[in-house]
């Protein structure tokens, strides 16, 4: 967080990620689990998409029969890959939950945009979903967006759905409209509105995109879904938008439980050490249990 700034310009930002992505190291980043190969086994699943195939990662706890699937997707704004925190979180709970833990490592903007992903990740969801155990979709802030996403995709498809959704801070309004945003954002010390705006820009692809359900899914219809529980912090410029969807889905079908922590950071759960997170970890637990 102390790295953190807003863009100086959209094509610098684009350059820099570019130049990123060009060198990076898109193996699952263990270094957070201890002995995480003693613990754990990973296949990896290859999606296909219009722009070529991509990753998904099978998480197992070792000596322990997957009672269940949580398809994971992950947070960084659609421009930054899978991080060790989410592999953290991913190794609780395939623990806690005896559950196989899937980690897509979908293509990122702003080389991609959503049509790149969004059909192969439902198309996955929707296999596992053909399986004897429950299916949950989960996700942080993009990825929490992401997994909205998916459900009302799967739910307009009919026939199976997951059992559960679990949204961390999501980002679920990219159209930045949602009243207060602004407010919010001068006490975000993380993110930042210049750069929301444009990676929003970018993973929609175009401006006709933007306020698309596969895309800003807090905006689209909500009825049908599966029973949620959504996180949020008051320090997060994310937080009016979760606000509007909580009251969406108390307007809609859509049983959906919203816990706002005062003065906590975006994607609180995630992070390690903190009482409030620990807090929403048995919360999380005794939910999807």
């Amino acid at each position: 967080m102390r790295k953190s700034r807003d863009l100086d310009s959209e094509p610098a930002e684009r350059a820099r990620l570019e130049r990123w992505h060009d060198g990076l190291d898109r193996a699952l980043p263990t270094r957070l689990v201890p002995r995480f190969h003693r613990h754990f086994s990973v296949v990896t699943e290859t999606l296909k998409g219009p722009a070529g195939e991509f990753p998904a990662y099978v998480l197992t706890a070792r000596h322990l029969e997957p009672r269940r699937t949580v398809v994971y997707l992950h947070g960084g704004g659609f421009v930054a890959p899978i991080d060790a925190f989410h592999v953290r979180y991913a190794a609780r709970l395939a623990r806690a939950l005896g559950a196989r833990v899937v980690l897509p490592d979908y293509p990122l903007a702003p080389e991609h945009t959503w049509r790149d992903s969004h059909t192969a990740v439902a198309d996955m969801t929707g296999r596992w979903l053909t399986e004897p155990e429950p299916v949950v979709l989960a996700g942080d802030s993009a990825g929490g967006g992401y997994a909205l996403a998916v459900a009302e995709t799967l739910r307009d498809r009919g026939g199976p759905q997951p059992s559960h959704l679990l949204l961390h801070s999501p980002w679920g309004d990219l159209t930045t409209s949602t009243p207060e945003t602004e407010a919010f954002a001068a006490r975000d010390t993380w993110l930042f509105l210049g750069k929301i705006r444009v990676y929003a820009g970018w993973w929609a692809g175009s401006p006709g995109d933007l306020g698309r359900p596969e895309v800003s899914p807090a905006l689209g219809d909500l009825d049908g879904l599966p029973p949620a529980l959504m996180f949020c912090g008051t320090r997060d410029t994310l937080a009016p938008g979760c606000r509007l969807l909580a009251a969406r889905a108390a307007e809609s079908s859509w049983s959906l439980t919203y816990v706002e922590e005062p003065d906590l950071i975006h994607v609180y759960p995630l992070l390690p050490f903190l009482p409030e997170a620990e807090r929403a970890w048995r919360r999380t637990v005794a939910f999807l249990s």
